[in-house]
Order: C-alpha cells, then sequence, then structure tokens
C-alpha cells in the first residue's frame, strides 16, 4: 500500500505539473531570529512540487486508474438487486480499491522500477521522473480510451492530432480516458441490470394476475434476485468482468 500511494504521488505530479523548472531553485518559507541574529529556512521546489501534489491523490486515483469503472459497476449492481445500503459505501470503495490495486500493479511495478527506484538512488532527476513514470500510465489509459473520445477532446481544445498517441498531453487524455470509463461502466452496467430487471417484471406480472396490487413487487423479487445471485456465484463474476474488460 506503501508503494502504490508513492507512484499515486508520482502520477499526480507527472500529470498535474508539465513544466519545467530549475533544480537549484528554492523558496523561503520561515525565518528565525534569535539574539538580533536571523536565520532563514528554504524548501526547494521539486519538495514543494511533492507536497502538493499529495492532495492530488484523490483526483489521481479518480481519472488516471481502473477505479472510476469499477466503483460504478458495483454501485449499479447494488442498485439492481434492490439494496440500498447493502453492501455500505465503505465495502464498495474497499472493493474497488483493492481491484483496482491488482489491475494497476503491473503499470505501478513499471514505473517503480524505471522511475521511483532510479530517483530514489539519485540518478534522475524529477523532471526526468515525472516523464519516465508518465508513460506507463499514458500506456494504460490510451489502451482503454475510445479513439472517438480522443478526437472529440482535441476538437475542443482546437489542436492537430499528434503523430504518435503518445504524444497526446494529459490535458486531452485525462477527460477521454474518463469520459471512455463512464461509457464502458454504464454498458456493463446495463449488462448486469438486465436479468434483474427481468425478475421483477415477472414478479410484477404474477402479483398483478394474482390481484395482488397493494404488495410490493420489490418486496417479493429481492429474495428471487438475492437467491439468483448468489447461485450463479455473482460477486465473482463480476470481480472477473471488470478485471477482464481491462485487458
Amino acid at each position: 500500500m506503501t508503494r502504490a500511494v508513492s507512484l499515486l504521488a508520482v502520477l499526480a505530479a507527472a500529470s498535474f505539473t508539465e513544466i519545467a523548472f530549475a533544480a537549484p531553485q528554492g523558496m523561503d518559507v520561515l525565518t528565525v531570529t534569535k539574539d538580533g541574529d536571523s536565520q532563514q529556512y528554504s524548501v526547494t521546489l521539486q519538495i514543494l512540487l511533492l507536497m502538493t501534489a499529495l492532495s492530488f491523490l484523490p483526483a489521481a486515483l479518480l481519472m488516471l486508474t481502473s477505479f472510476t469503472r469499477i466503483i460504478i459497476v458495483l454501485a449499479i449492481l447494488r442498485q439492481a438487486l434492490g439494496l440500498q445500503q447493502t453492501p455500505p459505501n465503505r465495502v464498495l470503495i474497499g472493493m474497488a480499491l483493492s481491484l483496482t490495486l491488482l489491475i494497476m500493479m503491473p503499470v505501478f511495478e513499471s514505473i517503480y522500477a524505471a522511475a521511483v527506484t532510479p530517483y530514489l538512488n539519485e540518478e534522475l532527476s524529477l523532471l526526468e521522473t515525472m516523464k519516465i513514470a508518465s508513460e506507463p500510465i499514458k500506456g494504460f489509459m490510451l489502451s482503454n480510451t475510445r479513439e472517438s473520445d480522443l478526437v472529440q477532446f482535441l476538437g475542443i481544445a482546437n489542436m492537430t492530432p499528434p503523430d504518435k498517441p503518445e504524444d497526446i498531453s494529459f490535458s486531452i487524455l485525462i477527460p477521454a480516458f474518463v469520459t471512455s470509463e463512464l461509457k464502458t461502466a454504464f454498458q456493463i452496467g446495463f449488462i448486469i441490470y438486465l436479468p434483474f430487471l427481468v425478475i421483477d417484471l415477472v414478479v410484477a406480472s404474477v402479483l398483478m394476475a394474482m390481484g395482488m396490487i397493494m404488495l410490493s413487487p420489490q418486496m417479493i423479487s429481492l429474495p428471487f434476485k438475492l437467491m439468483l445471485f448468489v447461485l450463479v456465484d455473482g460477486w465473482a463474476l463480476t470481480m472477473g468482468t471488470l478485471a477482464s474488460s481491462f485487458f
């Protein structure tokens, strides 16, 4: 988990700070005066940038990883089952986080080996580290982004398509990736919703034919939906489908 947090910090810095700056520059942040002598303490821009990048970790998790697709599908699944707060939101988020780490682990390991480790060994500068770290995450995002979405956002930005997809900036790739993730999540959610919708329709038709209009169809269909979901090992199928949709 610690490695994943550090990798997300690097990804956040690489995504939101595509700027160049001089390494030796610093910024005075504190002045201590004692017996007439003053001492100034400064922080380098690299450290300031990394500390700022920590605040972008939630945004990086949502916009640069598989988390968005997974949490939306799980939320639609809970709605299809007719359950309001079961599983609770914290459980769904925990499931989405664990599956996200599993899916993104090859990308994280590639970034850690190619960028983070050389940087910790002082073999690369921070700017070089961010550039190298952005390549695996760009590859993951491009492989899960529809070309039509990329063309749309390139048109919105009045930019011509680059010669290579890897040259697309994060300002274009991130909204295109999120839009593609939303489309895919809704498609998977629609497929998951259909069998439970059929059960609701059958139960409602039977109750109406029996004249039991005042009885809520959801009260009767809920046990059948739960039984069907358990019999087909629904959680394993859902998680497996989500994982396979990224490869």
